[in-house]
């Protein structure tokens, strides 16, 4: 027997056993409860409730209205009201005076917004450039301007550019070979859309002021620090550093202003004492003409599903620009 044989094997301990970790109730991923997916839209219908209520029954009406012979005989129920199918469009769309207003509307929302754009980003740098104190007050002038209502806002400037006791006037009329006293703003289309665009403009600035500036706190200091070593200016980092980064907003803030510019109402409406003269009429202005002044509410009606789908084609300009911001990112 060799001494292989007489050793006696050593004794291994048995394996512990893995402790099986406690269930967290989570599922594996791609699997989902079966009420998992109705529970967004259970939270968005109170949401999309209201919205059928107060947007879409207005919208459906609107549409039933432009296919329709609809006046005030219609109104008071003398008459049923009679399908016409496209006529109100065909003499809407065929009328000289209609693409009078398109033209005036396009020209008064691109100033109003290229005005808007470009004073609030200018007022948003300064704004990174003033002491904590002043940021504060600037703030506060900002939101008190822009929660100030429209009549309000328009009183106002009727009262700044009045021809007789108007301040702006006055003001001008201390320049040197300046005599503005008298001078009526409102007795020319363009003179008196210049001074509503103004207040257009002075609504709409604060909003995009404080949108913008919250969009700067974004912007990161090192790549605007790189920049300047690499010899660029501050127009060179404004230009690749900081409009890079804004992009999205400024792309929102420039459909939105599209959509509220074009659908102004009040303010023209307002400084014309409830009465706009042909030259002062914008799409809006002119459909509630048609509808509530000639009585003409079929006609009227048509104008306005014009003025929605020109808008909801500024929108689907809007969502592919987003789109497109999305795949780059």
């Amino acid at each position: 027997m060799s001494a292989a044989d007489t050793t006696t094997p050593a004794k291994v301990p048995p394996p512990r056993p893995v402790p099986v970790p406690p269930p967290t109730g989570r599922r594996p991923r791609g699997q989902r409860t079966s009420g998992g997916a109705a529970v967004p839209w259970l939270l968005l219908a109170p949401c999309l409730l209201i919205l059928a209520l107060v947007m879409g029954y207005p919208l459906a009406r609107l549409v039933t209205l432009s296919f329709q012979k609809f006046g005030q005989s219609q109104l008071w129920g003398f008459q049923p009201a009679e399908s016409v199918g496209f006529d109100n469009f065909a003499k809407v769309l065929g009328d000289g005076e209609f693409w009078a207003v398109v033209l005036r509307t396009v020209i008064f929302a691109g100033g109003a917004v290229v005005f808007t754009m470009v004073i609030g980003m200018a007022l948003a740098l300064l704004l990174q450039r003033v002491s904590g104190w002043l940021k504060i007050l600037i703030n506060i002038v900002l939101v008190a301007s822009w929660g100030m209502p429209v009549i309000v806002a328009t009183t106002v400037f009727k009262w700044l550019f009045d021809s007789d006791y108007g301040v702006f006037n006055a003001l001008l009329s201390k320049l040197p070979g300046v005599d503005m006293i008298g001078h009526n703003w409102f007795a020319s289309g363009p003179e008196g859309l210049a001074v509503i665009m103004l207040l257009v403009v002075w609504g709409a600035v604060p909003f995009v002021v404080i949108t913008l500036s919250a969009g700067l706190t974004q912007v990161p200091k090192e790549l605007e620090e790189a920049a300047r070593l690499d010899g660029a200016g501050s127009w060179g980092v404004f230009r690749y550093v900081t409009l890079p980064v804004l992009k999205p907003i400024i792309v929102m803030l420039t459909t939105l202003s599209v959509i509220w510019d074009m659908g102004v109402f009040p303010q023209v409406f307002v400084m014309r004492n409830g009465h706009p003269e042909p030259e002062f009429q914008v799409l809006n202005t002119y459909s509630y003409d048609r509808a509530f002044v000639v009585n003409d509410y079929a006609q009227g009606s048509a104008i306005a599903l014009i003025t929605v789908l020109l808008l909801l084609g500024v929108v689907a300009v809007y969502m592919r620009q987003m789109l497109k911001i999305g795949e780059v990112e």
